[in-house]
């Protein structure tokens, strides 16, 4: 990512020397180091305050009201950062600064692509990865996030073409060339939360039996999906037989896993399987949870839990999962931690 930071100067530089760039970055510490590497930049430059277009008094007193140091830092050089981790004051002041060209940098995480209208004569993004706590490892970005940053470069109202710079290791080039420039399918995430939505289904009432689910999936856009590119699927062909084999087993692996999460019961009729919900599979569905969070409150509810069982454990459920640290809130989470004795959870053992 560092690497990245001086052709971000210099495609400023080139293609937006006077007007609006905008510069999306993969997390919010990206943002502040990319800011700091621009202003070293500049500062070898002629003029090291070109993209502050207002007053130094103006933007002093704008300063004033910041509460974030390393935004007080960057505005005077006409950058801002824009992030979840800002407080909300801080958010809109930048926000206004920049929609009135009063700063012509404004370096952002890429849910700004996705929040507020803000285009820019000129749209740099500075890496296709992101962190995956998941996962815990870097994975790319899904196109359609890709698209809708590219998509903020140019103003209609002002400019008769935009310009959007992809910043991409080598090995990756071709695929966004490719991407970029011819049609790129858009698969189905259907399986990643299939035991959910099947779950969803049997609560309803809506599918009782196994035939029931084949034909449910056979009309969403997974299935379509599937005939089209079964490799991407994990499908070898698409000769029907194969594909009847494909969908039982996969029903099969969703039914199994509802019955461990208890979410699902089986009925037998007339030598028929009917697939019955419980009353956690009511729960799940009625509250849209996951069924493993369902199966982790199962296992881990007691009579006699605490407020503070009772906390750790919310804590634990799948919903929460990705939810992301913002700047400076480990600080308020180790003071509450330390005034509330609070227990934290780190790798699966309990530390006090």
């Amino acid at each position: 990512m560092i690497s990245m930071n001086r052709p971000t100067y210099q495609a400023i530089r080139q293609h937006a020397p006077d007007s609006p760039a905008l510069v999306f970055c993969s997390s919010r510490k990206q943002t502040r180091l990319t800011a700091s590497d621009l202003i070293n930049y500049l500062a070898i430059d002629a003029d090291p305050k070109q993209w502050l277009k207002c007053s130094e008094e103006n933007i002093d007193m704008v300063v004033s009201t910041i509460s974030d140091p390393d935004l007080k830092h960057f505005l005077p050089f006409g950058i801002g950062i824009h992030h979840a981790g800002l407080q909300e004051r801080d958010r809109k002041t930048v926000e206004e600064l920049f929609v009135n060209q009063k700063i012509q940098v404004l370096i952002a995480t890429a849910t700004l692509a996705w929040g507020v209208n803000f285009p820019a004569h000129l749209v740099v993004i500075k890496g296709t990865e992101y962190y995956d706590g998941k996962t815990k490892r870097y994975a790319d970005m899904p196109i359609t996030d890709v698209l809708q940053m590219m998509g903020r470069a140019g103003r209609p109202q002002f400019d008769t073409s935009g310009v959007a710079c992809v910043f991409v290791h080598d090995l990756k080039k071709n695929f966004y060339k490719k991407f970029l420039y011819e049609p790129f399918p858009i698969e189905s995430n259907l399986l990643e939360v299939l035991p959910d939505h099947v779950n969803a289904e049997i609560a309803a009432e809506t599918v009782s039996t196994k035939e029931n689910l084949v034909e449910y999936i056979k009309w969403t856009y997974f299935y379509r999906r599937l005939l089209q590119n079964p490799t991407y699927y994990n499908l070898d062909n698409i000769e029907e037989e194969t594909v009847q084999t494909y969908l039982s087993d996969l029903i099969d692996s969703v039914i199994v896993e509802l019955i461990k999460t208890n979410c699902i019961s089986i009925a037998l009729h007339e030598d028929l399987c009917y697939f019955k919900p419980t009353f956690f599979g009511h729960i799940t569905s009625f509250y849209y949870l996951s069924h493993e969070t369902v199966a982790h409150f199962q296992k881990q509810f007691k009579p006699t839990n605490s407020i503070d069982d009772l906390i750790q454990i919310l804590c634990q459920s799948q919903e929460y999962a990705l939810f992301p640290v913002r700047h400076n809130e480990d600080k308020i989470n180790e003071k509450l931690i330390r005034d509330l004795g609070i227990t934290t959870i780190k790798n699966g053992s309990t530390d006090s």
